[in-house]
Parts: C-alpha cells; sequence; structure tokens
C-alpha cells in the first residue's frame, strides 16, 4: 500500500487436490477444504487491515487439474455437488472474511456451462449465475490474464474481451492486444450486443472500490 499497490491478487483458494497440477500446486494453502478456507479467511482479513483489496481466485476452483491454462485449456468433470462439497467452500470462507475480489479461471466445467469448450472466465452461467447469484457476490470480478492460452488462443482480442463483459466481470486484466479489445467492447456497444448498462455496472464497482480507499481524495 505504501507504494500505491491497492490490489493483491490473492489469495489463492484452489485446493490442491491434483498431486499433477503444473500450475496452483505450492500456491495452495493445501488439500482440506476447510484449512484453505481458514488461512484464505485470515489472509484477506490481514490485506483489508491494511488497506488493500483482497483477491480470491481462481473460481470456480482450479486445483484438480493437470493441464495449465497458460498454455491449453483444462477441463473439469466434476458435478456441482462435489464443487459444493470440496471446491466453493474456500471461496465462501473468502468471501465472508471480506474480500474485495475474485478471480475467475480459464478452465471448462461441463456441469455449470452447457456450451463445450467455453471457459469459466466467458460463461454467463459460472459468472452471473453461480457467482452473482447463487454465491450473492457484489464486489469486483477479475478475469485471469487475458493473454493465457485457454482464451488468446481461441479468440480473438476483441471477441474475448465482449464475451468476458457480457459474462460479468468487471475487469479483463492483461489483453492479448488491449487496442483490439478496446475497440471490440467499444463496437459491440454500438451494435447493440453489449448494453451501456452492463458497462456502467461494472465502471461503479471499480468506482466504488477506489472510493473505499480513498483514492479520490489524492
Amino acid at each position: 500500500r505504501a507504494i500505491g499497490v491497492h490490489v493483491n491478487f490473492a489469495p489463492v483458494v484452489d485446493v490442491n487436490n491434483n498431486a499433477r497440477n503444473p500450475v496452483i500446486n505450492t500456491r495452495s494453502f493445501g488439500e482440506d477444504p476447510a484449512a484453505v478456507g481458514r488461512l484464505a479467511a485470515a489472509y484477506v482479513r490481514g490485506l483489508r487491515a491494511g488497506g488493500v483489496l483482497a483477491t480470491v481466485k481462481h473460481f470456480p476452483g482450479h486445483g484438480d487439474t493437470d493441464i495449465d491454462s497458460h498454455v491449453g485449456l483444462p477441463i473439469i468433470p466434476y458435478t456441482r455437488e462435489r464443487l459444493r462439497a470440496v471446491e466453493w467452500p474456500p471461496f465462501r470462507d473468502g468471501i465472508a472474511a471480506g474480500a474485495d475480489g475474485v478471480m475467475t479461471a480459464h478452465i471448462v466445467l461441463p456441469a455449470l456451462e452447457a456450451e463445450a469448450g467455453l471457459p469459466s472466465t466467458l460463461s454467463r452461467a459460472v459468472i452471473g449465475g453461480v457467482l452473482r447469484g447463487e454465491f450473492g457476490f457484489d464486489g469486483l470480478i477479475f478475469t485471469d490474464s487475458m493473454q493465457m492460452g485457454a482464451v488468446a488462443d481461441r479468440w480473438p482480442s476483441g471477441q474475448a474481451a465482449v464475451l468476458a463483459l457480457a459474462a460479468g466481470n468487471d475487469v479483463l486484466l492483461h489483453p492479448a492486444d488491449a487496442v483490439a479489445a478496446f475497440d471490440g467492447v467499444r463496437d459491440a456497444v454500438a451494435r447493440g450486443e453489449l448494453s451501456v448498462e452492463r458497462i456502467r455496472e461494472s465502471a461503479s464497482r471499480m468506482l466504488r472500490a477506489k472510493a473505499r480507499l480513498g483514492l479520490h481524495r489524492s
């Protein structure tokens, strides 16, 4: 916070339940959902005490995969019941502790999204249906890096940006082509594909977060 960093993309609340996971592994607090949730909640409270926004990630749970979403597109075949029992409790604990943000994951969950191959980052069913609806989360939703292969290798930057915003994300991190992403969003609004209200909703969340940090005073 002293050097002007107001958002931490942490803690990782993915449960480390796959020994072959090449991307989460040691970033996880462990393989026990209750322990992960307890430690994540403490981390969130510590960040908030220091005036920094905490972001739990990677929703809806990136722990049980053996594919790195930086280079590929992981598919997690579990049921909603399994997700509620294992993957989701730490997210709920982190949010209950006051997490200001959630980062979405470039992973495919057929149990949540009917369209084959559509990652959670671009899924209205996951972002709007589960995270906003079932979890009741009204804070900031960040995408994982849009340069990662799971997205960038499959959708042009403009199209990916539009899909991510339409799904309900508020902040698009690290587009592969920022100008193309901006132009794609602007053109989608002009065509009526994205509503001005959807854009304003996310902009308002960001402005409220900045106001809570006092950034409007300096």
